[in-house]
Parts: C-alpha cells; sequence; structure tokens
C-alpha cells in the first residue's frame, strides 16, 4: 500500500498542512486554517492596551488550525489514516510562551487574561531590545564566546531576552511559569506526550549549543538573580536534532487529529529552515532565501565557524550532520503590505479595482516600466528592525530622494530594491566572514508568485536564482523530515529524490541593470552605516519620536 506523510507549516497569521505520497512526491491535499486572534499588537482580547512594539499571539489559534487542517486534508484525500505514517510541524520562532505543570498556557487562566506576559510572544515582539542590549552588554563584558556565534550581538526576538522581559514587567508570572515553550516544541508535546527541544528552536533563539550546551548559570544569574538554576528547569535541557523521531501520537492526539495512534511525529523546526528540502538543499553549496513576511538566509556547512553580524550557527540546526548557518532581515513582505495599506492613493487603489487587479499587481505592471536608478530613489529596508548584520530593533526604514513629483510606483520598486540590497549585503557578510554562498535558491510566496522581484533579487545580487516548485515548501519540507522520522527515507537526500520540487525557470542577472545596482548598492551600504546605532543618527531619531 501506499504511504503518506502530513506536514503542517505555523506561519505568522495561518497553519497550513500538507500530504504527501511518499512513493512520488505528490502534494495530495493542501489545507489552510488563518488564525482567529491573528496578531495582537495594540490589545489584548480583553481589550487591555499593549506597549509599543508587542506582537502577541493567542495558542489556542495553533491548536485549531492543527486539528483543522488535518482533518481537512484527511477529508480531502480520502487517505485511510493507517497509510499516514508520520507527521512533522514547523514554526515561527522565537515564539514563546509560559505554561503550568501540565502544559497548559498561562493566558488560558482567568486570573492572567489580561496580563500580556502570559501571552505567546511571536517572533516579531520587539518590546525585549532593552533586555537583548542588557544580555549583548554583559556577554561582552564578561568575555562570552558564544556571543560570537550569533555575529557579536543577541536579538529582541529571541528567547532570555523575552524571558527577562517577563521577570521586569511581570514577575509573578515568571515565578508561575512551570516551563517556557517554543510553540513548535510545545506542538510536539501536546502530540506525543513527550516534552522535548528542537536544537533548531534551542540552538538559534536559545543560545544552545551541541557540546556547550545553554549560557552557564553563573553568567545568567548575574544578568538576574530569578534566573538561578532557569536552565533544566524553565528551559528544557532534553535537546534533539531537528527533524528526528520526537515519538508518537497518544491516543488523544490521533483523535483529534483523525490518525492512528502510533504515528511518527518529527522533532520540529523553525518554518524556514523546514523548507531547505523541499527546495533540495540536504547539503552545503547552496544559499536558500524564503522570503515572506520577513525573509532567511540559510547556509548548510561541514565546519563551524563565527561569522559577524549572523543570527547563528548550529549543529544538526536544519540537516543532521551540517551546521546550519542563519542569517536574515526582519522585514520584507511586511512591509509592502505596509506600504498598499498606508501610501497607496485613492486614485491607485481605485484604479486597480476598476482594472479588476490587485493593488499589488497594479504598483509591479508600473514599477516593471522603471530602469534601475531611473527614480534617484533609494530605501534601507529597516521597517522592522534589521536583524543582520546590524542585529537591532529599533533601526528603522528610510527613503532618501524623494521630490513633489515622485510617483508611488517609484517608491514600492525602491522598497524592493531595499530587500534585494539587503540580501546581497548578507550574502557578502557570509563570504567575508569564510563560508562561500554557492547556488541561490528561493522559496516562499514572493519567490513563487513575483516574477518581477525576483528578477531585481537576481540583477542586484549578480546571481542566478532558482525557485523551488512547492507553494507549500515549508509543510513539504516538514512531511519530508517525518518521512525520515518514521522510517521510510534512510535520510533528507533520499528523500528528496523523490519529493524536492523545483521550477525550470532560472533568474539570470542581466548585465546592465547589474552595473547600475552595484553603484545603488555602494549608496545603500553609505546611507546603512549612517543610519545604524553606532553612528547614532537613528539614536536620536528614536529619541525624538519617542
Amino acid at each position: 500500500m501506499a504511504k503518506y506523510t502530513i506536514g503542517v507549516d505555523f506561519g505568522t497569521l495561518s497553519g497550513r498542512a500538507v500530504l504527501v505520497s511518499l512513493e512520488t512526491g505528490e502534494e495530495i491535499a493542501t489545507a489552510v486554517y488563518d488564525y482567529p486572534h491573528k496578531v495582537m499588537e495594540t490589545a489584548l482580547p480583553c481589550g487591555k492596551p499593549l506597549e509599543k512594539n508587542s506582537a502577541l499571539q493567542h495558542p489556542k489559534d495553533y491548536t485549531d488550525a492543527l486539528s483543522h487542517s488535518v482533518q481537512e486534508v484527511m477529508k480531502i484525500s480520502g487517505i485511510n489514516p493507517e497509510d499516514v505514517i508520520g507527521i512533522g510541524i514547523d514554526f515561527t520562532a522565537c515564539t514563546m510562551f509560559p505554561v503550568d505543570d501540565n502544559g497548559v498556557p498561562l493566558c488560558y487562566q482567568e486570573k492572567w487574561a489580561s496580563e500580556p506576559q502570559a501571552y505567546v510572544k511571536l517572533w516579531k515582539h520587539h518590546a525585549a531590545q532593552a533586555e537583548a542590549d542588557e544580555i549583548t552588554a554583559m556577554a561582552k563584558k564578561e568575555g562570552k564566546n558564544w556571543l560570537e556565534r550569533y555575529g557579536g550581538k543577541i536579538s529582541s526576538e529571541w528567547l532570555f531576552p523575552k524571558m527577562l522581559e517577563t521577570i521586569h514587567k511581570c514577575p509573578e508570572v515568571y515565578h508561575e511559569a512551570t516551563r517556557f515553550m517554543e510553540a513548535g516544541d510545545w506542538l510536539t508535546w501536546l502530540l506525543t506526550g513527550k516534552e522535548i527541544h528542537s536544537s533548531c528552536m534551542a540552538g538559534y533563539k536559545g543560545n544552545w549549543h551541541h557540546k556547550e550546551g545553554y549560557p552557564d548559570n553563573e553568567f545568567l544569574t548575574k544578568l538576574h538573580p530569578d534566573f538561578d538554576g532557569v536552565v533544566g528547569t524553565k528551559v528544557s535541557e532534553n535537546v534533539l536534532p531537528a527533524g528526528t523521531l520526537a515519538g508518537y501520537l497518544t491516543e488523544d492526539s490521533a483523535a483529534m487529529l483523525g490518525l492512528c495512534p502510533g504515528t511518527a511525529v518529527s522533532v520540529p523546526l523553525i518554518d524556514a529552515f523546514a523548507a531547505l528540502p523541499a527546495a533540495d538543499v540536504t547539503g552545503s553549496g547552496k544559499l536558500m532565501l524564503v522570503i515572506g513576511t520577513s525573509s532567511c538566509h540559510i547556509l548548510l556547512s561541514e565546519k563551524e565557524q563565527d561569522v559577524p553580524g549572523i543570527c547563528g550557527v548550529v549543529k544538526d540546526g536544519a540537516v543532521a550532520g551540517f551546521y546550519s548557518y542563519e542569517a536574515g532581515q526582519a522585514c520584507v513582505g511586511d512591509h509592502f503590505a505596509w506600504f498598499m495599506d498606508k501610501c497607496l492613493p485613492a486614485e491607485e487603489k481605485a484604479q486597480a479595482e476598476k482594472e479588476g487587479k490587485s493593488v499589488y499587481a497594479l504598483m509591479r505592471e508600473k514599477a516593471e516600466k522603471l530602469s534601475p536608478g531611473e527614480s534617484g530613489i533609494i530605501a534601507l529596508d529597516w521597517w522592522n528592525g534589521n536583524r543582520t548584520p546590524y542585529v537591532d530593533a529599533n533601526l528603522s526604514g528610510v527613503f532618501l530622494g524623494m521630490s513633489l513629483t515622485t510617483r508611488p510606483e517609484e517608491l514600492y520598486r525602491a522598497l524592493i530594491e531595499a530587500t534585494a540590497y539587503g540580501t546581497k549585503q548578507i550574502i557578502n557578510t557570509y563570504e567575508k566572514g569564510g563560508v562561500p554562498t554557492g547556488e541561490i535558491i528561493a522559496c516562499g510566496g514572493i519567490a513563487e508568485k513575483d516574477p518581477f522581484t525576483m528578477q531585481i533579487y537576481a540583477d542586484v545580487c549578480g546571481r542566478n536564482i532558482r525557485v523551488c516548485a512547492s507553494p507549500q515548501a515549508g509543510a513539504l519540507g516538514s512531511a519530508m523530515h517525518a518521512s525520515v522520522a518514521s522510517g521510510y527515507y534512510k535520510n533528507l537526500s533520499d528523500a528528496a529524490k523523490v519529493m524536492a520540487k523545483l521550477k525550470d525557470v532560472v533568474y539570470t542577472p542581466i548585465p546592465e541593470h547589474t552595473a547600475v545596482y552595484e553603484k545603488l548598492y555602494a549608496e545603500y551600504i553609505t546611507l546603512a552605516e549612517y543610519f545604524t546605532k553606532e553612528n547614532q543618527v537613528m539614536k536620536r531619531l528614536m529619541e525624538l519620536r519617542k
């Protein structure tokens, strides 16, 4: 009988499941569930206002997305549950929250329903920047070598800054919590009844190392006395390699999903990392570019070394046996959406409606008619801070060169070009650090649906770019990990021979465009260095904005 696995990809606004044939790689059925609570940035469900830079979620959205999407793909496909031999999940990270002894989120309790610190802190929750700066400063003062694995700075998006924020803002929640869980680890616990921690999430977001473990207790206690003994209590030390076997579905979880008890469950991955095998990235020599609301730039290597400005390097972080390097941009699709929502004139929206197309399609059509450099506008892609190489959530976006004749499509193109410049800067950061990037393979909604943007990326980077053919690369990759965890395939390389998908199209740089973009990129770097916090300009602007 044919066998199948299911991958469930949890993004910023929705969860999606895909059921895949292990014999052919065909994606048999797909289902999407939108989170009812979306992202809570201004208020909790009870109406309590949130402070600036908050990005919270409700964990019930995750369990609902899991049960609805898996049940739906089983219903659509008509597959016998006995033929589904594995399930894998991936999740945004660091997306974390406090739970009690039984794994129940504290925000479910009535007494914590109006306390922001009891809710999920989404990956893009940036209200812990002060705590991140504090950890970075102390690590530098103490001469902690592990800081260099993360480019020399700790991000506000990570585990310990968010936990320290909880101590500072609501110590009662911190003390009542038994564990602070990554959402992906939490769902795996619900599925298997076994609490584990993914090396992918622990390594990139929790400062964990395969030999050294977490930062030592002496350091953590110096940060705050309440951190004394936190590792092994509120932070689990049971770390397993990403994508390996985590356990098996319990009776209860199988009933919730409509699957069979004993179905294999793989150790979860961060969403961007799960996509690698779906694009046939299972070894070194390829740069994986995952373009969504934000972007990740991931490399596999046989060696471990420090690269200034990156997000981290983790053994078994994405593919067993390799060191995975991560860099990224905190805002890509998000700032395109911001532009369409906040900056587009009414007449442009009316034109799009009249012509029966989206505002994105209209702006692309107009922006495509422009030549590189024609508008004289350049932008910095920091609408949600900078992840690589400056690691500073306080940095903000910039437009330079506007005039009374500036048109919306010129601004839109400048934003696209800015994200491409940011990608080129990341490539250069890797190369300067001694980690070659090789071929570029992209995935995500923008890579799949927006040839105009992908051509700009190829022109700016001066590299050929190939694109993953699956519109559900994260979910497909999680299904591939489940195929290995279940024992059907020996490793991801074998699984990729059948299940990985790449489009035939290759985006090739246009030489005359690349020549112009080389000059514009130099100006982007000049502008970036001027506005970084180290040069104090952005700091003064931020202080004025407060």
